[in-house]
């Protein structure tokens, strides 16, 4: 019980810190004090420490001077590098999608993960998770589980980013109709064409989430 009790507790940390760097409460380059976290958090600092190893992996969280750990800060030349790896894993995953047995239903899926990129409210959270699950959700529908989880491993580095930049490039950048054009070339089976939605896709949201405004 005391070991199921630790992990729940983990859990839990694990959520509340990941929502505080997400929510912007935790800036780019903060630094995260185990005494801090833990008291505020009522857990112990054992307890905050694993949280925040797992948010090290996910790439949220990184070591800054003398091994004190930080919310991630991604210079503009990193942001330029995240995104066109990105943009070559997503433009990959189009190809293969493009050329699936299983297009039509690929097609009516991204499809479905438009429409909730179209209801998406003023909730922040709610439509950063709505769009990063429909370029989650291209990765998926590739049927390239490598293409996939090498994906993943950018999704921490990504939502650092986006909660780093000014609230209505974000919106600009979250819309179902900056997204439609990509979708549409899938459906045409225009590989080529996607490809290059995504390329301008991708260098259209550098351009707006490395804005100073």
């Amino acid at each position: 019980m005391h070991s199921l009790d630790r992990k729940t507790l983990r859990e839990r940390a694990l959520v509340a810190l990941r929502s505080a760097i997400l929510s912007g409460h935790y800036r780019p380059g903060d630094h995260l004090g185990e005494v801090e976290i833990a008291s505020r958090l009522s857990i112990s600092r054992g307890t905050v420490r694993e949280a925040l190893r797992h948010l090290q992996q996910e790439g949220l969280v990184t070591p800054g001077m003398r091994g004190m750990l930080r919310v991630r800060s991604l210079s503009r030349e990193q942001v330029h590098e995240l995104f066109r790896v990105r943009g070559a894993l997503e433009g990959l995953a189009v190809a293969e999608i493009v050329q699936s047995p299983r297009h039509a239903n690929a097609v009516a899926e991204l499809t479905a993960a438009l429409e909730k990129l179209e209801a998406g409210n003023d909730d922040l959270p709610e439509r950063i998770e709505a769009d990063l699950s429909f370029h989650a959700l291209l990765c998926e529908l590739s049927g390239n589980s490598v293409l996939l989880d090498t994906w993943r491993h950018l999704e921490g580095p990504i939502r650092v980013v986006v909660m780093s930049a000014a609230v209505e490039n974000r919106s600009t950048l979250m819309s179902a109709a900056h997204h439609r054009p990509i979708v549409e070339a899938i459906e045409r089976g225009d590989a080529e064409g996607a490809t290059a939605v995504l390329k301008e896709h991708m260098s259209a949201a550098v351009e707006l989430l490395t804005s100073t405004n």
